[in-house]
């Protein structure tokens, strides 16, 4: 049914993503397919890595230590923007053209007042790309 599971990860808050990584773990298994780890930083030193090179290398290891959690094949890429928060739509429609990705899982929070006003990045991309776009909250 589905080729590949694309999920965008905010190494940031990656304690509240918990129960999309086990959706899309769960559907990985089902269905036999990888899962595509993607996060998004700046060349600005930030809470999570000092460099856009150990963004990546964290990325990696997260990705990684998914994948031995929950026995599914992964991949991993870091982009690197100069304004990730304006960007990350744009760039999260690229990277799943660029890895293939026909199932997109992603977590939200629950929606508040800004969100009526403005579309949610989970919204965003369910409207600019052809791939399914799975919102866990």
């Amino acid at each position: 049914m589905y080729a590949r599971i694309m999920i965008p990860v905010d190494l940031t808050h990656a304690d509240k993503l918990d129960k999309a990584l086990k959706t899309a773990a769960g559907l990985a298994s089902l269905y036999n397919i990888p899962v595509h780890y993607v996060g998004v930083t700046s060349n600005a030193p930030s809470g999570v890595a000092h460099t856009p090179e150990e963004y990546a290398g964290k990325l990696e290891a997260f990705a990684a230590g998914q994948a031995r959690d929950h026995g599914v094949e992964q991949t991993s890429k870091a982009y690197v923007r100069h304004d990730p928060s304006v960007e990350l739509g744009r760039t999260l429609l690229d990277a799943i053209d660029e890895c293939g990705a026909d199932l997109v899982v992603m977590a939200s929070r629950v929606p508040g007042l800004p969100d009526h006003l403005f579309t949610s990045h989970a919204g965003h991309l369910a409207t600019h790309t052809s791939a399914s776009v799975f919102v866990v909250r």
